[in-house]
């Protein structure tokens, strides 16, 4: 029974936090150098067309993702939430950018599980190492994470409290052991203030990550239901 009993709180714990094992990239820049990166333009061969209402507006695809030793995935050189990240761009013609701490997460996976977990608890804001200085540009941003203990990554809300989100539409987008979002959505406009939250989507790490021609009928379907069709 007690032996039943830590197999189900494992299950749980691993449940909970799908996060540093599903997804992306660390960065070694100290907080001394910080590092500008500009978002970077797709290359889509065949974008496809904006909703009426965002026709004329800029997309820009943000995302976090973590690449060393994930959950169920093993060790990985490109992150769950980031091949996720350029599905959105290459079918909107969007450009990407990705957000970095000036810390790196550890690369192992227990270590970085209890990293996230005491940002959690203290509700942290790490230091970022990259910036969009040109902000201002974009109209519509699609915001990519990995769930961490059924939340989004502290460096998602550095994130948002960086920037002026007025009249900008932001559409969340998450990786994790299933196809699930973190269920606290609804609290981005507390973060990005004055920013209009639209319905996301949430994608299993692992499929991402090994066979992504499943993930990408379903990225299509849910830009279509967004307005976003060829």
């Amino acid at each position: 029974m007690k032996k039943l009993f830590v197999s189900l709180l494992s299950l749980v714990v691993v449940i909970l936090f799908t996060a540093c094992g599903s997804t992306a990239g660390t960065t070694s820049s100290t907080s001394s150098q910080k590092a500008v990166t500009e978002p970077q333009a797709s290359s889509s061969s065949a974008p496809v067309a904006a909703p009426e209402k965002l026709q004329g507006k800029k997309i820009l695809v943000a995302y976090f993702s973590r690449t060393g030793d994930n959950y169920a995935v093993g060790n990985i050189s490109k992150g769950n939430t980031h091949i996720v990240a350029d599905m959105i761009a290459e079918t909107t013609g969007a450009d990407t950018f990705e957000i970095k701490t000036v810390k790196p997460y550890p690369a192992t996976y227990k270590e970085c599980t209890e990293v996230a977990k005491k940002e959690l608890a203290d509700d942290a804001r790490p230091e970022l190492a990259t910036k969009i200085d040109n902000i201002k540009d974009y109209d519509v941003i699609f915001l990519g994470y990995p769930i961490w203990w059924s939340d989004m990554p502290m460096a998602i809300y550095s994130f948002m409290e960086s920037y002026d989100f007025n009249g900008k539409t932001i559409i969340p987008f998450c990786t994790s052991a299933g196809d699930v979002l973190t269920g606290k959505e609804s609290n981005i406009p507390k973060y990005a203030k004055g920013a209009t939250v639209l319905q996301g989507l949430g994608i299993e790490g692992k499929r991402a990550q090994e066979k992504p021609d499943s993930v990408r009928p379903q990225v299509q379907e849910w830009l279509t239901k967004l307005g976003f069709t060829k």
